[in-house]
């Protein structure tokens, strides 16, 4: 029956357990929420926690319960975030109702993704595992997702001190923290058998460089039904490859290789796409252009991250490209909704003025990751969204009902992906020379730099400050001795770190990307011929190498399966990126030695970056002198 093929409400990778024990409320559950309950004398230490979702993904929660003492982690959907506080909620409206839950994976991805048991390694029939209790991202403790019909009374038992003000949610209680004096048994027992996961690939040879690669993926496995994710991002996908299975019979070929991939597994842990990398890392470190990955997709503005070596590349395809909507082109769509949105003068007018739209840096949490992450292959993720809204991620609701009442109706954003994309894939195969620019990537690590020294001043202020306070005895005197709270730990004043190698070293990429740039725009004189003659395939094998010049043989600290020096999930967001990661989490976690052997390291990756830049303006020059 239908009902029988629901996946049941879990959440991947928690390891087993039974436990009983006080609950206490976390709020998102993330590090700063935890220095919150210390503030106000509440220990988690042998409890058992109930987070909301959102705030971080959802595998930092157990992760940073467990560091903390807990024994046990719910995670339920408040409805101030995906509930009534937002709208109707389904099958009135599009929003999550009293019963849904969001099911996902908890294993501690900003470590590794992929098959827990093979870490590094493909996940093949004859790879060799780690025992389950010695996989590092599988959850130290117990965790299951709630629905909030299911927590508010949980919530609602508690007692102790009152939630602050910005930890209470949409349900009609007064938020408390505990501990108890509700208690909770928690019991989690899952199937730890191995299962097979079907990849499915296809492939168009190149005519002229069969060893370039220019890959397109999007996931096809769902938690449960599936219309939105990832069938909305699967069906455009599927179209593309269509109307390339036409242009076939017609008698183009591309110039580059095409691979086409549906992956497996994505939703417990990026399985489908992270184990076939790792299998065939060494011939995709050779021959890989770039990755396009999409997941979900809906109606309203064109959204892109990634590599910014594609950021000029991707807002030429967005400008050829109609919104169905307004038909106005995709780039002005963005550019005018970056207009509406922008929260400062400046931003106004960097929207109006800039050439390009800037793309974002990608984190985690799609298929693109061991891509860009683990083996440096220059990518791109794109989407359409941002118009209407919805709480049926990860549950039972979101099908083909509810895709077609409230989201892309008629599918005319599905077709505008396809449109996207499958441009974007074409010019990629067909381009003389790999349609890199590095202009934008040097100034957006400019600002990753002035961002990192920003990050430093702010800790070394926050610091002075709260030391000053404690001197002058503010947190004592205007502490209510109704509600008792302990004052913050004094702490050294931060150091002072030098950031000159990493400003050095973006300001020799910025002059190798000018020099690269000048020299392609010669090259393109005469129509173009000096890029038709044999030595650009020389050239092409450089450009190749430039995304795999900003990664580190010794991977980030702690997590060396991450190598990429300028983009990585953040140790404690998950999905969410941090740019510049080695130094920027150094500086975060206040480890000051580290820091500067990270400064030095991330240096050194954009030197080599330089350096293939370089290479690659070379010989552009010899090619066009």
């Amino acid at each position: 029956s239908q009902q029988a093929e629901q996946l049941p409400t879990y959440n991947a990778y928690s390891i087993d357990g039974d436990v009983t024990a006080p609950l206490v409320y976390v709020n998102f559950g993330v590090p700063a929420d935890y220095e919150r309950l210390e503030r106000l004398g509440v220990s988690v230490k042998g409890a058992i926690v109930i987070a909301r979702y959102f705030g971080s993904w959802r595998g930092i929660k157990p992760k940073v319960a467990a560091e903390h003492g807990a024994i046990g982690c719910l995670i339920y959907s408040d409805p101030k975030e995906d509930g009534y506080t937002h709208g109707d909620v389904y099958p009135q409206g599009p929003w999550r109702p009293r019963d849904g839950v969001q099911r996902g994976s908890v294993m501690d991805m900003p470590l590794y993704p992929g098959d827990p048991l093979t870490p590094g390694v493909g996940a093949t029939k004859d790879a060799k595992r780690l025992p389950v209790s010695e996989a590092p991202t599988i959850t130290k403790i117990p965790v299951l997702p709630i629905s909030y019909g299911d927590a508010q009374p949980l919530l609602a038992a508690l007692r102790g001190p009152m939630a602050p003000a910005e930890w209470r949610g949409g349900l009609g209680i007064t938020y408390h923290v505990g501990p108890g004096p509700a208690k909770v048994h928690l019991r989690v027992k899952s199937d730890w058998s191995l299962k097979t996961l079907y990849d499915v690939i296809a492939r168009i040879p190149g005519a002229a460089a069969p060893d370039e690669w220019v890959i397109r993926g999007n996931h096809h496995d769902a938690w449960v039904n599936g219309a939105e994710d990832p069938i909305s991002g699967l069906v455009p996908l599927l179209e593309e490859a269509r109307a390339y299975g036409q242009l076939l019979k017609q008698g183009w070929k591309p110039r580059r290789t095409i691979i086409y991939a549906a992956w497996d597994g994505e939703e417990p842990a990026l399985l489908g796409s992270t184990e076939w990398v790792e299998a065939h890392a060494d011939e995709l470190g050779a021959k890989a252009v770039a990755y396009l990955n999409s997941d979900t997709n809906n109606r309203g503005y064109l959204d892109v991250g990634g590599s910014h070596s594609l950021e000029a590349f991707i807002n030429d395809v967005a400008r050829d490209i109609d919104d169905p909507e307004t038909r106005l082109s995709a780039w002005k769509r963005a550019q005018l909704r970056a207009i509406a949105d922008a929260s400062t003068a400046d931003l106004r007018q960097e929207a109006r003025q800039r050439p390009d739209l800037r793309i974002a840096a990608l984190g985690s949490g799609s298929d693109y990751t061991p891509f860009l992450q683990h083996i440096g292959v220059a990518t791109l993720n794109l989407g359409f969204g941002g118009e209407g809204g919805g709480g049926i991620y990860h549950s039972i609701y979101d099908d083909f009902k509810w895709f077609t009442t409230f989201d892309d109706t008629s599918f005319v954003y599905g077709r505008a992906l396809a449109q996207t994309v499958g441009t974007a894939v074409m010019r990629l195969a067909d381009a003389d020379v790999v349609p890199y620019q590095f202009t934008a990537f040097a100034e957006t690590v400019g600002r990753y730099v002035k961002e990192v020294e920003k990050l430093l001043q702010e800790k070394q202020d926050t610091v002075r400050e709260r030391n000053r306070q404690l001197d002058e005895g503010v947190f004592t005197a205007t502490a209510d001795p109704r509600q008792p709270s302990v004052p913050p730990a004094r702490e050294e004043l931060p150091p002072y770190l030098s950031f000159a190698p990493l400003d050095n070293a973006v300001d020799a990429l910025n002059r190798a990307a000018e020099r690269y740039e000048r020299a392609f725009a010669k090259a393109q004189g005469n129509g173009g011929a000096a890029l038709a003659r044999p030595e650009v395939q020389a050239l092409n094998a450089t450009l190749r190498q430039s995304e795999r010049a900003l990664m580190s043989a010794a991977g980030l600290p702690r997590r060396p399966w991450y190598r990429h020096q300028i983009y990585a999930p953040g140790f404690y967001t998950g999905y969410g990126v941090k740019t510049l990661p080695g130094v920027r989490e150094a500086i975060e976690q206040k480890n000051w030695s580290e820091a500067e052997q990270q400064i030095a390291a991330t240096a050194q990756a954009l030197a080599a970056h330089t350096s293939v830049v370089g290479r690659a303006a070379e010989q552009l020059e010899k090619l066009a002198p």
